[in-house]
């Protein structure tokens, strides 16, 4: 249990997307990183690229804060739990600044992000195509929500010094201190492909590259300084820092069919290695292998913080170069991802298919969220996948995008019929069919469906979902790795 406090932070924002947010909040962070200070990092929303570049420019896991899909009582808990220990804190927006979840208000956008977290907002404005009208976008998003300050801006893509010096003058006007200007000139090279940005896992030295780049460019280019007093003057936060075992405790526990777990055994039991890790109360450990690498980048870190709290020895693989699943595994998290670019190399590491298959047909627990949905079809663009699912994937010229509101329809692995939970698609495929005969979830949004699977062990959905939003999750996986 840790207070949330009073950590120095500031929201990234932009009137829309594209103006320069990742560039400033990632530069911002590489460049305070490279001057000796702990930087937490945040990002709003869904995204899952984002926060893998801020993790290269901090060397500390990146973060997200999503009202919709944890609820708005958990944002400054799940920042004071990433922002532990830090000298300061950079949350990077989402879309515009007062975009959020479609039909909600404000929910789940940054500016709801910062009033929670009481954080001031340095905008990025795209300058490349005005003038003195800079005044005007810059004071309607002051005065749009007075509950949000808007307290500097940094202009971006700025042509020449005379085009800066009407940019200053007109923004004199508005009160709101120019902290950063970065010329159009300045582009910092970060590929981008069907769903965004090439994630970090995929470019390597690349992306180590960029980052560099982004920090040098805004350190040159912004006020520093300005910033973190800017950062300074968030007001304190009241509460406790989420926690993962504290979530499970006050979780409910997993509900009937699985057995209870019994007596802890009287002696520890003994791997090839020695004694396997245990947890506080004297059970095994039980290994649950967690999907990685390029092809599976896609994940919160939350969710192994969560089941390592609930009893699991978490261990990372790599389906791209890894032929077997780690040793003694007891059940199988995949999340998203792009496998669509690597089918060829999944397709052809055929021992790691088997493997899989082998594991789902005992009946393991196995959670597949998007791409993992993909990787345990039948087949993925026509090359063959885990063949675990009588389903078949393709590539689509349709990107589905959003939130869901999503209820349980069958008992699976992570929850009984009847539970309640947000989630977010984002994809560019489809799988057909698109739910088995047990259903995983029942959506509203944008149309009444059933999607996913639900078989045996196995809970495979097109849905991301936030375990710190339902604990429970974790313990009823874990419970499941242990009774299988």
């Amino acid at each position: 249990m840790g207070s949330v406090g009073s950590v120095p932070r500031l929201v990234v924002a932009a009137p829309a997307s594209g103006s320069g947010k990742t560039t400033v909040a990632t530069g911002l962070m590489a460049a305070w990183s490279a001057r000796g200070m702990a930087v937490s990092p945040h990002k709003v929303g869904p995204d899952y690229i984002d926060p893998g570049y801020h993790a290269l420019a901090t060397g500390r896991v990146g973060r997200n804060l999503d009202a919709y899909l944890c609820g708005a009582e958990l944002v400054a808990p799940l920042f004071a739990h990433g922002a532990r220990g830090c000298d300061i804190a950079v949350v990077e927006g989402v879309m515009g600044l007062f975009d959020g979840a479609s039909g909600e208000g404000e929910l789940a956008s940054t500016a709801q992000v910062a009033k929670l977290l009481r954080a001031p907002v340095v905008l990025v404005v795209d300058a490349s195509a005005q003038a003195r009208s800079v005044a005007a976008l810059v004071h309607g998003f002051v005065s749009f929500d007075p509950e949000v300050r808007v307290g500097g801006v940094i202009l971006n893509k700025v042509a020449s010094d005379r085009h800066e010096a009407v940019l200053r003058e007109a923004l004199e006007a508005t009160g709101v201190p120019v902290l950063g200007v970065l010329r159009r000139g300045a582009v910092v090279e970060t590929p981008s492909r069907h769903l965004g940005l090439v994630p970090v896992a995929e470019r390597a030295a690349d992306a180590v590259a960029a980052v560099e780049a982004m920090g040098a460019m805004v350190a040159e280019g912004c006020d520093l300084a300005g910033l973190v007093a800017l950062a300074s003057s968030a007001g304190p936060l009241v509460g406790a820092a989420w926690d993962a075992d504290e979530a499970l405790v006050s979780s409910p526990p997993p509900p009937l069919p699985f057995p209870s777990l019994g007596a802890a055994p009287p002696d520890p039991p003994v791997g090839p290695d020695g004694p396997r890790p245990q947890t506080p109360d004297g059970l095994e450990r039980a290994v649950v292998a967690l999907a990685g690498g390029a092809a599976f980048s896609f994940s919160y870190a939350e969710h192994a913080e969560l089941l390592t709290s609930a009893g699991a020895e978490v261990v990372t693989f790599d389906p791209l170069r890894d032929e077997e699943l780690p040793e003694g595994t007891a059940g199988l998290v995949i999340g998203g991802g792009f496998p669509e670019v690597y089918a060829a190399e999944l397709s052809a590491n055929e021992r790691l298919r088997k493997a899989v298959a082998a594991l789902a047909e005992r009946g393991a627990p196995v959670a597949a969220e998007c791409a993992g949905l993909l990787y345990l079809c039948r087949e993925l663009d026509g090359m063959p996948m885990c063949g675990v699912l009588d389903a078949s994937a393709r590539m689509s010229e349709r990107l589905t995008l959003g939130y869901r509101d999503a209820v349980a329809v069958s008992d699976g692995v992570l929850a009984v019929a009847g539970t309640r939970m947000r989630g977010h698609e984002f994809h560019r495929t489809v799988v057909e069919p698109g739910a088995g005969a047990s259903p995983a979830w029942g959506v509203r949004v944008p149309e009444r469906r059933v999607e996913g699977f639900v078989e045996g062990g196995v809970h495979a959905s097109y849905l991301h979902t936030h375990w710190a939003s339902a604990p429970g999750v974790a313990r009823r996986f874990v419970e499941r790795c242990r009774t299988s």
